[in-house]
Parts: C-alpha cells; structure tokens; sequence
C-alpha cells in the first residue's frame, strides 16, 4: 500500500513540475508531431524535426532532470539525430516544452 501511494505521489510531484499540453497528433504508427503557434516538432524514432524555432535552442532532458542534449536551432526547417538510449524524454525549444517517448 505505501508503495503504490508513493508511486502515485511522484507522478502527481511530476506532474505539477512540468506542467504542459500535449498537442500530439499522429501522423503514422511510431511518428508523433507536436504543435504550437509558432515552433512545431516531429519526432521519428531518434530524429527530430524543428520548425519555426530559427535562432532557438532545442534542450532534450532525461526525465530525472538532466540535460541529455543542447542543440542550436539555425534554421526554419531542421532535423536532429539524437542518438540517445530509448526512453521519455522531454524537449524544449524556446517556452515550448514537450514530454516525448524516443524509440
């Protein structure tokens, strides 16, 4: 019983630090596109595709908080290859934040 209601503290805990909506649609099996007004993020398997974020900073953090990868975003349109071990992650480009699973 202790275990099951610290289980579910830490979510909640998780939960209520990084507060954000998905605005997932798929767009095929594996395939996750993730939308905001103006920066929009694809995620294929280890490949990342970010648009409208020129002149941003895209940061991919471990769900334990630590910073994985820091990219600059140069272009309108920009793919990355995050080469990282399969989990969830969380990225961030500008105020956008976005938890994704990386296959």
């Amino acid at each position: 019983m202790k275990k099951h209601l610290l289980i579910y503290s830490l979510t909640l805990i998780l939960l209520m630090a990084f507060p954000f909506v998905m605005n997932a649609v798929p767009v095929a099996p594996g395939i996750e596109q993730v939308m905001d007004d103006d920066v929009n993020m694809t995620v294929n398997g280890q490949i990342v595709t970010v648009t409208g974020a020129q002149g941003e900073t895209l940061e991919v953090v471990s769900l334990t908080g630590r910073r994985v990868i820091t990219v600059k975003i140069e272009s309108p349109a920009q793919k990355v290859e995050l080469n990282i071990p399969k989990g969830c992650y969380i990225l961030k480009v500008g105020k956008v934040v976005r938890k994704v699973s990386i296959h």
